[in-house]
């Protein structure tokens, strides 16, 4: 009888998956990712992201977030800019279709539990606003 128990033991032991012997150590959570607005607050995936901050002539807009990882972030939508003809206070607010990439997170010194992305790619789909080039990279620097 004691062998009988004792191979009835052994085989529920194969058969039981490991994970559901023990508890598993979960994985540690990645720090946040978060680009950093004019304002210095932290957004996740915004829908409208200012590029000018001084004076406010080119916004990003309608932003669609295909991706938003720890390493990059890709969307879709408008760059809205200012053409300041015959001087940006009378000018007008042109569309132009982007794609765009963030990248190279780096820990925020402000807030030292989130990473933020420290670069920024604009790839205008259709035409630039002269004199931009079609293929840009700023630095995020906020």
């Amino acid at each position: 009888m004691a062998t009988l128990l004792f191979s009835a033991a052994a085989l529920v032991a194969a058969v039981v998956p490991a994970s559901a012997q023990s508890p598993a150590t979960p994985a540690p959570t990645p720090d946040p990712v978060v680009v950093v607005d004019c304002s210095a607050q932290a957004q996740v995936r915004p829908e409208e992201y200012l590029l000018a901050c001084g004076d406010g002539n080119n916004r990003l807009v309608g932003l669609r977030w295909d991706t938003w990882g720890q390493r990059t972030a890709t969307a879709t939508g408008t760059d809205m800019v200012n053409d300041c003809r015959p001087y940006c206070a009378a000018g007008r607010f042109r569309p132009y279709p982007v794609t765009v990439t963030l990248s190279d997170p780096q820990r925020w010194p402000d807030h030292p539990d989130l990473q933020r992305f420290t670069l920024i790619r604009i790839l205008y789909t259709d035409t630039a606003p002269s004199p931009v080039l079609k293929d840009v990279t700023y630095k995020l620097v906020y």
